[in-house]
């Protein structure tokens, strides 16, 4: 029976949809443009915006004599509505040119650098752009937060304590012990059992209206005790651990870093990667800086007391006017004597607020207060404040006004940057740095390449011999995959390759290969069964899917826990991963299939010929 059906002609399989075809093919033409990207090198450029709609662009002739001046050579410049692009002729003279560039022109451009691709305009036009490479693959920085929430938690409490003390003065209650303990409790001893009943019809509501989480627990008749729960002291972690990471992802724009990795690593530290930054100075101070600012009404006496950069001692009322939250821009500039200053913009709460104590202040001085978060000789976080100027109200203010009498544009710029920076609610501390050289980096994905495709290699030449046609199927089908798996990383704007991840590709390779190992495995059992070939083809391909599932099921399981869990290069091991087996089922079963059945009825009699040789009787 068995003999009479391989004599019998063939009358044609079971035909791919052409729909299925239609998609298949679909998906492979936009993966393989995505992918295109990847395939053409990257070259550094800078990139001037003016700061204002007014300011028109750098002449391109001031450009080229600026640079020339400094040995510094340029492949071209162009300016175009509102921008002003610099391509040089080596990368290695980018930080160089930048520097030179900012110094001349910062007061009233802006001057960042961009890594821009060679591939052709047509296909820049598009959008597309090519994998974003991790801090092991493309050099930079990588520096880990602590942020420290206690101190935090600590200065609300020192809040809610003046806010008592403030309430205990207004209700001429006196004789009252209190004191905060290791706990963040405050525990409060009356002097006299009258005082209880004040405390709680006045006071106690009082409280509560500005701090309603507040508990409040009676331990006998002289003694009360205020906490937060535990569940708010959690919660206000968290929400302290939030604010740091929009304030940190704010900065690193600001820094005009558009690659960078910004994340959470455990409870109370943030892991921040800055592929492609050369010299890490300028984004230590940036995202390191605690500092923010305070403006004050100064008090002849009494109130708070803070010290100018002269050593004088300034009293001001600790009410503040508006603080640093309320600012929305800080520019450096000058005054039409030249005298450098930073003009400030502030948000509709700010405005209002300056407004308001503006025009009834005229003629009388506001003190600018700078605030910055250090460590002391013991460890410990301390706050730090200095008066940074002194200026008199000369008219009312609203939105927009100036901070002047600064000594250089230096500080000028320093202390826009911080302002802009954004304030931060509990002080961080860089708790480790490190430099990853672009040589270094380069050499990492020489070593990675080189044994992806040593995997591939191997791989496609095992396959091709012992699966022969059928082999040449599933070669096709894993370059296919590697074209997906590109093309897929390129589109998603949160993948980035590393190092880890490239161990993913080769990771990926194998997957890819199994699918089709196991496929043609069980087509092989069904030619034994003595089924024909087209028959054998169908049932290889429709009882191996629930096996292939299981396998990459599991597989995509332990992808996404490591992805949730893990930070840095374990995340980029999980997204290429987690992608690869996508692309695998995609093409193990999809294109691999249309592939044997498209095969399969262009060559008739032959190929099935061959395919009874390679999966009959003997091993192959």
């Amino acid at each position: 029976m068995r003999t009479l059906q391989e004599k019998r002609p063939y009358k044609g399989g079971k035909k791919l949809p052409k729909w299925q075809l239609l998609t298949i093919l679909i998906t492979m033409i936009l993966m393989l443009i995505s992918a295109l990207p990847n395939f053409y090198s990257q070259q550094s450029s800078i990139e001037i915006v003016p700061q204002k709609n007014s300011i028109a662009n750098v002449s391109m002739e001031r450009l080229n004599s600026l640079l020339s001046n400094h040995a510094i050579d340029v492949a071209s410049i162009h300016n175009t509505d509102g921008l002003t692009q610099i391509v040089l002729a080596s990368n290695q003279q980018l930080t160089a040119a930048k520097k030179i560039l900012k110094n001349t022109l910062a007061d009233r451009y802006t001057v960042q650098s961009k890594q821009t691709s060679k591939a052709p305009q047509w296909l820049k036009s598009l959008g597309l752009q090519p994998i974003k490479l991790g801090l092991d693959l493309s050099g930079g920085v990588l520096f880990i937060l602590e942020v420290d929430s206690e101190s935090a938690y600590s200065e609300k409490m020192d809040l809610v304590r003046q806010s008592l003390q403030s309430l205990f003065r207004k209700a001429e209650l006196r004789g009252i012990e209190w004191k905060i303990n290791s706990k963040k409790i405050i525990h409060i001893r009356f002097s006299e059992p009258t005082q209880v009943p004040i405390f709680f019809e006045t006071i106690s509501e009082q409280l509560k209206k500005q701090f309603p989480e507040l508990l409040l627990s009676r331990k006998d008749t002289n003694n009360l005790s205020l906490s937060f729960s535990e569940k708010y002291q959690l919660e206000f972690h968290q929400q302290v651990m939030q604010q740091t990471l929009t304030t940190m992802r704010s900065r690193i724009d600001d820094l005009g870093i558009t690659e960078a990795v910004t994340q959470r690593q455990g409870h109370h530290r943030i892991r921040i990667e800055l592929p492609g930054i050369k010299n890490s100075k300028d984004a230590e101070k940036t995202i390191g800086a605690t500092a923010s600012l305070d403006f004050y009404q100064i008090q002849k006496a009494g109130g708070k007391r803070f010290k100018t950069e002269q050593g004088e001692i300034v009293s001001v009322n600790p009410k503040v006017i508006f603080s640093g939250d309320n600012i929305s821009d800080a520019r450096a500039g000058r005054d039409n004597v030249g005298v450098p200053l930073v003009n400030l913009k502030l948000d509709s709460i700010g405005g209002k607020k300056m407004l308001r104590f503006s025009s009834k202040n005229i003629g009388k001085p506001m003190v600018t207060v700078f605030k910055q978060y250090e460590k002391n000789d013991r460890g410990k976080t301390v706050s730090k404040s200095r008066v940074i100027n002194i200026a008199t109200i000369q008219s009312t203010l609203g939105k927009q006004f100036s901070i002047t009498n600064l000594k250089t544009i230096e500080a000028a710029r320093e202390l826009a940057l911080l302002i802009r920076a954004g304030s931060l609610s509990a002080p961080v501390t860089i708790v480790k740095r490190q430099t990853i050289g672009a040589s270094l980096g380069q050499s990492n994905i020489d070593n990675g390449l080189a044994a992806l495709m040593l995997g591939v290699g191997l791989t496609l030449a095992f396959m091709a011999l012992w699966y022969r046609r059928l082999g040449l199927v599933a070669n096709i089908a894993l370059l296919f995959n590697l074209v997906c798996l590109l093309g897929l990383m390129s589109l998603l704007p949160g993948a980035v390759l590393t190092l880890p991840g490239i161990a993913g590709l080769v990771l990926t390779v194998g997957m890819a290969v199994d699918t089709n190992v196991i496929i043609f495995e069980r087509i092989k059992q069904e030619k034994k069964c003595g089924r024909n070939i087209a028959t054998a083809i169908e049932r290889g391909y429709k009882n191996a899917l629930a096996t292939i599932l299981d396998a990459n099921i599991t597989t995509l399981i332990v992808a996404t826990i490591l992805y949730g869990i893990g930070f840095g290069p374990v995340k980029g091991f999980a997204v290429t991963l987690g992608l690869g087996i996508i692309t695998s089922l995609f093409t193990g079963v999809f294109v691999s299939r249309a592939l044997t059945l498209l095969f399969h009825q262009a060559t008739k009699s032959p190929f099935t010929k061959t395919i009874a040789t390679n999966l009959g009787g003997n091993n192959r």
